[in-house]
Order: structure tokens, then C-alpha cells, then sequence
């Protein structure tokens, strides 16, 4: 996979950028909020005062086109509750977030109504859940799964929508007489393949995937890799992966972020991190990896 380079230009418009993205459960004190890395007196991402959990503090980043961008960190880092508040699965208490397909990259899309949030989910961006309990509905088919997320996208030709999902499931590798059958009764490997293809139907710019490999065999996790490769490879569509496998973010991304406590600690191009590390955190993780 072609790397892109940040160092001596400015990249193109990013698909997507992230500003101050914050997110906490409790009421939160003065204590915790509104103070500095260097003032914070929190236990690990724990207020001890107001016992509220800061799960993400101050996140910022951008995915430009064609990259994949990886955010790793142990689990309770705060990667997941980034990703939720991308898919509206969660409320960021602040931050902003920019899809530059929708509305020209000017329109916080933190701040608009519901329905304005359902049609960026539709329309603008695909998920992959960890759990495809999350992603897919468990008694429709394959394709009614597909299908289901085109007409959220607005397509209505019954016709059109069943050539769509055929040609999506195809290219995930799912056997067309398997097609018409219940995701319920999917290995662990065919439903993540499934909810792929649904993420792909609405053509999005981005696509987010959470820890798409976790509790697969390692057999399993190797073909859903390299699914994953092929079609960023193939449609070179922008993707935001979380893991906490920092093997799976060599294979497949750019650039790294590295969460710890909810904040990002490290970034930078991901030869840059695994080669030359620069938090003891970070170097531990690449360490456990050699």
C-alpha cells in the first residue's frame, strides 16, 4: 500500500477532521475539567473527586484521502468512545468534527439535528462494529442487510438494490447461495465479511472499523485482513481503524495515533512510530510486538 507522505507539503482537504473531541461520564468538578495536562489531578482518565471517568479528553486529528488512519491503545483508552461520537453512537460533551462531502467540509456535524445526523450515516459513512451483533440485524439475510442500508440511503429500486448487494457480497467473498440466508447462522468471519459489504453500499468516504478482527481465529482475522487491504487497495476509500493489536495497525495503516488514559499521547507516520517511539507507553506496545 502506497504511504503519504506529511513532511515538506500540505496535503490535500481532509476527508475528515476531529477538534478538540471530548467525552466524559459524571457530572465532572473543577477539578477535572478545564485544567491542563500538567494541573489535571486525575487517577489514570478517574477523577477522585467527582469520580467521573474521562474517556476521552482534547482528541484532534485529520484522515485525508485514500489513508488509513490507525488509533491503538490498550483497552479503556478512549479509541472506541472516539469512534462511537464519529457514528453518533455516543455524545461528545465538546469538540467538533468536519465530513468534507457534507455541507463542503463547513457544518460541525456534532451540532446538527438528528436527521441531519441520520443522513451522514447513510449517506456519508460506513461502520464495521466489533460485535456484528451491533451492525447487522441478526434475522434478515445477507443481502436484506445490504439492502437495508441502501434504502436509508435513499435508493428505492428493488431491482437496483438487489445488483448492488450481489456485486458487494461478491466482492467480500460470500457464496451466492449463502446469500439469502440469516447472518444468525454466519461464522464469526462471514458476518464481519457481511457488514463490510454494508458499509461499502453507500459508496462513503469513510469507512470506520472497530476492532473488525477481535475473537476471530487467526485463520479467520488473516482473510479479513486482507479483505480489507484489497478494497482500500481497489476503491481507495479513506478508513479510520481502531485496535488494540498494534500488528494489525502495521498492516494496515499510514498514520497512528496512540490513546492512553483518552488522550493521544503519540502520533506520526506508522514506520515512524514502530521504528523510533518517543513515549515510554508507545514503546512498550512496540516492544511487545517484537
Amino acid at each position: 500500500m502506497k504511504k503519504i507522505a506529511f513532511n515538506n507539503y500540505q496535503p490535500e482537504e481532509a476527508v475528515l477532521r476531529v477538534q478538540g473531541l471530548s467525552r466524559y461520564y459524571g457530572s465532572g468538578c473543577m477539578e477535572c475539567l478545564n485544567t491542563s495536562v500538567e494541573e489535571s489531578t486525575l487517577v489514570a482518565n478517574w477523577c477522585p473527586n467527582c469520580h467521573t471517568v474521562h474517556a476521552a479528553t482534547n482528541v484532534s486529528f485529520s484522515v485525508y484521502p485514500g489513508e488509513v488512519l490507525g488509533i491503538v491503545g490498550e483497552s479503556g483508552s478512549g479509541k472506541s468512545t472516539v469512534m462511537n461520537s464519529l457514528y453518533f453512537d455516543d455524545i461528545p460533551n465538546s469538540g467538533s468534527a468536519y465530513i468534507s462531502e457534507f455541507d463542503n467540509g463547513k457544518q460541525d456535524i456534532f451540532s446538527i439535528s438528528d436527521q441531519r445526523k441520520r443522513q451522514i450515516r447513510n449517506e456519508f459513512l460506513g461502520k464495521v462494529y466489533q460485535n456484528p451483533l451491533l451492525g447487522l440485524k441478526m434475522r434478515f439475510s445477507a443481502i436484506s442487510n445490504v439492502a437495508e442500508k441502501l434504502i436509508s440511503a435513499g435508493l428505492r429500486n428493488v431491482n437496483a438494490m438487489e445488483k448492488r448487494a450481489n456485486e458487494l457480497l461478491e466482492h467480500v467473498n460470500i457464496p451466492s447461495f449463502r446469500r439469502k440466508d440469516l447472518p444468525l447462522n454466519f461464522s464469526g468471519g462471514m458476518q464481519q465479511r457481511v457488514q463490510i459489504a454494508k458499509a461499502l453500499s453507500n459508496n462513503p468516504p469513510l469507512l470506520l472499523l472497530d476492532e473488525v478482527t477481535t475473537g476471530l481465529d487467526v485463520s479467520v482475522q488473516a482473510k479479513v485482513l486482507d479483505l480489507i487491504k484489497e478494497i482500500q487497495r481497489e476503491l481507495n476509500v479513506s478508513m479510520l481503524l481502531v485496535s488494540h493489536d498494534l500488528g494489525i495497525i502495521r498492516m494496515l495503516t499510514d498514520r497512528t495515533l496512540v490513546m492512553l488514559n483518552g488522550r493521544v499521547i503519540e502520533q506520526g507516520l506508522t514506520d515512524q512510530i514502530l521504528e523510533d517511539p518517543q513515549e515510554p507507553y508507545t514503546q512498550e506496545l512496540v516492544q511487545s510486538l517484537l
